[in-house]
């Protein structure tokens, strides 16, 4: 789409939302509801895509992105219209016999960038969200992941007007056009070097924006953990969607005294879970280009593989692919790796690894093992992360009752349910001042009773 078109677009919704179409609760809940139905009727076009994309099974595409949706769709349209009521408050002293309260209003118009490795949940999850507060919205899909972005088109447009809801498909011509533009709020999903990209065009505009970015996301496994189990859940999250998840576990830093049996326990997992070939399993997906593929196979050190490394390149796949005897220095520790090489590091001193995570960039998430319940609580309350599990892996994400979000550099804002509808909303604070009575306490003149009294209420 040419910047023209683009900035129409941009203005036709911006005077759509100001006839205020949007504001009944009744008109977002319509909204919610057609989308629920669009996508229930299309599951198996969304599927389709997805296996396109980035090889997923029906059954994964499901679990981490249809599934997902719909459960965010039917939490919002449960909580909407609660959400959206004004708030009464407590009203100081000075401000009675007023009343105080807090009215939930949205933004206006919105823009959506969303990334490829889950181009269909994490395009209409903050979508959903921003209906539900009662924005209008622009949708930019990653062009990594083109089918999907087809399908997301396809069900925008049959769903919404566009003056309400609208895709841009395209590249950086597009995202920065679409940037240059005067939105009301941007929520941005992707790497930390185009989130400062966005950032850097919402300050010129002073426009609120909401970043997820990534991140090194570490695992610890402690020495008093359940290996089997922290093994089992370590390589479902890890190798789900061939690692490109932003909160797989990045590295695993593993107690030195239950290494081998962890190590052991990788193995049998990853065998059991993908098979004797895993690049034969149809379940098992690929990398989403030929330029992530050659970055992955560029972060495996061979001398260090200890399961793995096979590559297809005709299929863009690689195996599960696990490492031990990493150091820091390594090429697989130098950035995010977002694919399915796992490096296992082993660990004395809790307290030191805790200290290097400190000192570095905050990660998206972080992940314990551990049977200590008062380590467990020490370590999640000292370290620095956007959010985590205690005995497993990912599943913090799935919950429309939690906000999910970065800290610092993996990110600022969150989403999902209530944390959602608030991120696209701004909550005016609003006095409804009496006007039967009118205490002249704060009008000149002042006197010595005045500020008697002053001193009185305020202290």
């Amino acid at each position: 789409m040419e910047a023209e078109a683009i900035a129409t677009l941009v203005n036709e919704q911006r005077q759509f939302f100001l006839t205020g179409a949007t504001l009944p609760v009744e008109f977002r809940l319509e909204a919610l509801r057609t989308l629920q139905a669009w996508i229930r009727g299309h599951e198996q076009d969304i599927s389709a895509a997805l296996k396109a994309d980035l090889g997923k099974g029906a059954y994964e595409s499901y679990m981490c992105e249809v599934g997902l949706v719909l459960s965010e769709l039917s939490f919002m349209l449960r909580h909407t219209a609660g959400y959206a009521r004004p708030r009464r408050v407590r009203s100081s002293i000075t401000q009675l016999p007023g009343r105080s309260y807090v009215q939930p209003s949205p933004f206006g118009t919105v823009l959506v960038m969303s990334p490829w490795n889950y181009p269909f949940m994490l395009t209409v999850d903050p979508l959903i969200d921003a209906l539900a507060a009662g924005n209008t919205a622009v949708l930019k899909p990653s062009d990594y992941s083109p089918a999907t972005s087809t399908v997301i088109a396809q069900m925008v447009a049959e769903c919404f007007p566009p003056q309400y809801v609208a895709v841009v498909t395209g590249g950086r011509a597009e995202n920065t056009a679409l940037l240059d533009q005067p939105f009301d709020m941007v929520f941005f999903t992707g790497s930390q070097e185009v989130g400062k990209v966005v950032l850097r065009h919402c300050a010129e505009r002073l426009t609120p924006a909401t970043l997820e970015l990534g991140g090194k996301s570490p695992c610890v496994v402690d020495e008093t953990a359940s290996i089997p189990l922290a093994a089992r859940r370590i390589v479902f999250g890890k190798f789900l969607n061939c690692g490109q998840t932003c909160v797989a576990p990045d590295y695993i830093l593993v107690h030195e005294s239950v290494k081998g049996p962890f190590l052991k326990a990788v193995i049998a997992e990853v065998k059991r879970q993908f098979g004797a070939n895993p690049l034969e399993n149809p379940n098992y997906g690929r990398i989403v280009s030929q330029h992530h593929f050659q970055r992955l196979l560029g972060l495996i050190d061979p001398a260090k593989v200890v399961m793995g490394g096979q590559s297809n390149p005709a299929t863009l796949q690689i195996a599960p692919t696990v490492m031990e005897g990493v150091s820091f220095d390594d090429a697989v520790m130098g950035e995010e790796i977002f694919g399915p090489i796992m490096p296992i590091i082993a660990y004395s001193d809790l307290d030191e690894e805790l200290q290097r995570l400190a000192l570095g960039p905050s990660p998206l998430a972080f992940y314990l093992f551990t049977s200590d319940g008062e380590k467990a609580k020490r370590v999640m309350a000292r370290a620095r992360f956007g959010g985590g599990c205690i005995n497993d892996v990912v599943v913090h994400l799935a919950s429309s009752h939690m906000g999910f979000g970065g800290f610092s550099a993996s990110g600022m804002g969150a989403y999902h349910g209530k944390v959602g509808f608030d991120t696209f909303s701004h909550r005016k604070s609003i006095v409804n001042q009496a006007t039967w009575v009118d205490v002249p306490l704060r009008y000149q003149p002042y006197g010595k009773l005045n500020e008697r009294l002053m001193r009185l209420v305020l202290r």
